[in-house]
């Protein structure tokens, strides 16, 4: 039995995800520096802790969903960093950090006595709402096996290896693979539309045919072609995560094409759109240039 649950980052995700863990453990402690989001889960009855390190003194688990390496970084072995918590003793890093990132934090924490579960996840906001994430889980079997029931709570669980950053190289590899697909097919539906061809019948000719993909099956049809750009994901997290992604590939001297070009239009992307927006937003960078809209409007 885990001695509480902590979390920290209640963005996007980490929001809904804490949300589902809440209603698994009734002793959820959590923080996030925008105090709004915390409010929202101390009124369904989780503790309200001021630090990060108040977190890691009310709870032995403590999960992470965080934007960045460098704040991962931080929150992990700061001054105010779980680490100095008195209770914690497995530390889950939800987020997308990079492999040699995840290293450093997991024998910093180790250092202290803490185990840490790399398990970034994938499938965006619903799937955090409904609990139906890919769970990517690296790190010693017996503490995985001690956290999987409350990383069952959020989605289905892969076990990639004990060794902390494998999990980190499995969401690198999903992301790039992501980004490429909507990258292209922006490319691809912008010049059928210039060509004079109906964005909707395009798709379902695509996702009836061999070029469908997860751009042209989820995000075209619900963010594009209504022009509402919502899907959950911003585009300065998407080029991070290929950023990323290219940057392990040269240190594990892996030779890699199609993947610079994508991480091009990506930089484009945040540059033109800033990396706040939302990164179906990306085919806007094709559309301008093409001087066309691929819109399901009338």
């Amino acid at each position: 039995m885990l001695d509480g649950v902590g979390f920290i980052g209640l963005g996007k995700m980490g929001l809904p995800i804490a949300t589902r863990l809440l209603a698994k453990s009734n002793r959820l402690s959590v923080f996030d520096t925008r105090r709004a989001a915390a409010e929202r889960l101390a009124a369904k009855g989780a503790l309200l802790a001021d630090s990060c390190a108040a977190v890691g003194d009310n709870a032995e688990v403590v999960f992470v969903s965080l934007p960045s390496p460098d704040i991962v970084r931080e929150v992990a072995l700061g001054a105010q960093g779980v680490a100095s918590g008195s209770k914690v003793r497995i530390f889950v890093d939800l987020s997308t950090t990079g492999p040699r990132v995840t290293a450093d934090v997991a024998a910093g924490l180790a250092a202290k006595g803490i185990e840490m579960i790399d398990s970034p996840v994938s499938g965006g906001v619903a799937g955090a709402v409904n609990g139906t994430l890919a769970v990517m889980v690296a790190g010693s079997a017996p503490v995985v096996e001690r956290c999987r029931e409350l990383l069952a709570t959020i989605g289905r669980v892969f076990y990639v290896g004990a060794k902390p950053g494998l999990g980190q190289t499995m969401k690198l590899c999903n992301n790039l693979l992501s980004a490429t697909a909507l990258a292209i097919s922006s490319e691809a539906m912008v010049m059928g539309v210039k060509a004079g061809l109906d964005p909707k019948v395009m798709l379902e000719i695509i996702n009836l045919g061999s070029g469908r993909n997860s751009a042209t099956q989820d995000k075209f049809p619900k963010s594009v072609l209504p022009r509402s750009f919502d899907f959950g994901f911003t585009t300065g997290l998407m080029y991070k995560d290929v950023r990323l992604c290219l940057e392990e590939a040269e240190y594990l001297g892996v030779p890699m094409w199609v993947a610079p070009a994508v991480r091009q239009l990506w930089l484009q992307a945040c540059s033109e759109l800033g990396p706040e927006s939302d990164f179906t937003a990306v085919v806007q960078c094709i559309e301008r240039l093409a001087k066309v809209q691929v819109s399901g409007k009338s």
